[in-house]
């Protein structure tokens, strides 16, 4: 079989194929016998119907098409394996398929063209030496106080309070019920989730909507209020976000905490440590570990954010479109853990929305780990057969409860440590300063600040 290839754009490769005369006619014909068993037409038993009947009562045209879609079909799977071709996805027809079938003539050569997408050339530039810039995460002791005091709260006896009204800190029981107001002071029903009975609420403001709590604070036992509060702007539950509501809460019983020593009790109660000093060193440890894995993923984000700048490459569609599936397929898996119906995110509506939004992020991805194996295997950085074992012995034991395909772990394995061993060699040879935590952070939203007032400034003009 003729396979002539043409390099294109965007990683693609354009196929001209010639099938052979003898190929043509074989198509056809088994494509007859085929229609020929399966075909119900009166006055004959399936099988028994004389071809020129055939050819009548189902046409030519239909015929012609379904012998010339096996036929294209198989002849692509046999150039792109007698070529050597890597190819990526399904290929496109660039021929004219009604053309095809007007010009096909069974027993005679037919030439078609098709496109295949392959995996892409790319380049990195200047990759040595990168220069860049990346917060530090200090060890804040302040935390691990902080800790300690959580784990206080949570097991915390409640007393009760008979003599003083409600403060921070204490643990409420209470009826409450909310409604929407509109602008012009009218309330609305009751809205569904704002109205509970018997409930407990603690007095702390990180927990409730700004003014929730400390219109409770000062309250004695059953005693009422009726207070408005306003929904932030980014509440998860669109219906209420931004919007004002009033509620009407009466406290029904008042206790106060009654915080455990920090001993060595205390310490056997949350751990298998025996004195609260073996527990601090192992909090204080865990802290800094934290620390110094936040500060090193902030300077591979930067490492990786230098890196795509120069990468490059011609990403083919089907690579970007793979991309996004994986992107959106983990989001799906993240909704599910946080018990949420994914149906109701990925409706046919949104879904091509999403797909276009995920793109950018898929595109910069692919970029990173196009590029990073590139510099692998320019520097020859692959892991031993030990680091892969290893790394896949850690992966079953992560995926224990599923069945795994050992032949996609271990080239998921490869892929990864490939790239965390270009990474690595990035990170060796970069001049990396370390700056303090929010300096970056800042500085985007300076910038994000000063496009706003240029955009502003426009419109005004």
């Amino acid at each position: 079989m003729k396979v002539t290839q043409q390099k294109l754009p965007a990683s693609q490769l354009s196929l001209e194929i010639e099938i052979p005369s003898d190929i043509s006619q074989k198509t056809y014909d088994r494509t007859l016998a085929k229609f020929k068993q399966s075909a119900n037409i009166p006055g004959f038993r399936k099988g028994k119907v004389p071809q020129q009947i055939l050819v009548r009562r189902l046409g030519v045209d239909r015929l012609k098409a379904a012998a010339l879609e096996d036929m294209i079909q198989s002849s692509l799977e046999k150039a792109i394996e007698q070529e050597n071709i890597d190819a990526l996805g399904n290929y496109q027809l660039s021929s004219s398929f009604e053309e095809l079938v007007a010009n096909y003539t069974p027993g005679q050569t037919l030439t078609f063209s098709a496109t295949v997408d392959v995996p892409p050339d790319v380049n990195v530039n200047d990759y040595t030496g990168l220069e860049i810039q990346a917060e530090e995460i200090p060890y804040d002791a302040a935390k691990v106080d902080a800790f300690f005091e959580e784990r206080r709260s949570e097991h915390a006896n409640l007393i009760p309070v008979e003599n003083r009204p409600a403060q921070m800190g204490d643990v409420l029981t209470v009826d409450y019920e909310g409604k929407l107001v509109s602008p012009e002071g009218e309330e609305s029903e009751p809205f569904p989730g704002g109205t509970a009975e018997d409930t407990q609420i603690e007095l702390n403001e990180e927990r409730f909507i700004a003014g929730f709590v400390e219109n409770l604070v000062g309250l004695n036992t059953e005693e009422t209020k009726t207070f408005d509060v306003t929904f932030p702007e980014d509440y998860p539950n669109e219906d209420l976000a931004g919007e004002q509501a009033r509620f009407t809460v009466t406290v029904k019983d008042i206790k106060e905490k009654e915080l455990p020593e920090l001993d060595d009790d205390f310490a056997q109660t949350l751990s298998d440590y025996d004195t609260m000093q073996e527990l601090r060193e192992s909090i204080e440890k865990q802290f800094k570990e934290e620390a110094e894995s936040q500060t090193t993923a902030n300077i591979e984000k930067a490492i990786a954010e230098a890196l795509i700048e120069r990468v490059e490459v011609e990403l083919p569609e089907t690579l970007v479109k793979q991309e996004v599936d994986v992107m959106l397929t983990q989001t799906a898996m993240q909704l599910q853990q946080y018990g949420l119906d994914v149906q109701t995110f990925y409706t046919p509506e949104n879904l091509p929305q999403l797909r276009e939004r995920s793109r950018p992020e898929a595109i910069e991805k692919l970029k990173q780990d196009l590029g990073l194996k590139k510099i692998a295997e320019v520097e020859q950085l692959k892991p031993s057969d030990d680091e892969i074992q290893t790394r896949m012995d850690e992966v079953r034991e992560q995926l224990s409860d599923r069945d795994i395909d050992e032949t996609r772990l271990r080239s998921f394995v490869e892929d990864e440590l490939v790239s965390q061993k270009a990474l690595d060699w990035l990170r060796e040879r970069a001049k990396i300063e370390l700056v303090p935590e929010g300096t970056l952070s800042e500085s985007e939203e300076d910038e994000v600040e000063a496009e706003s007032d240029v955009e502003a400034s426009e419109s005004a003009e």
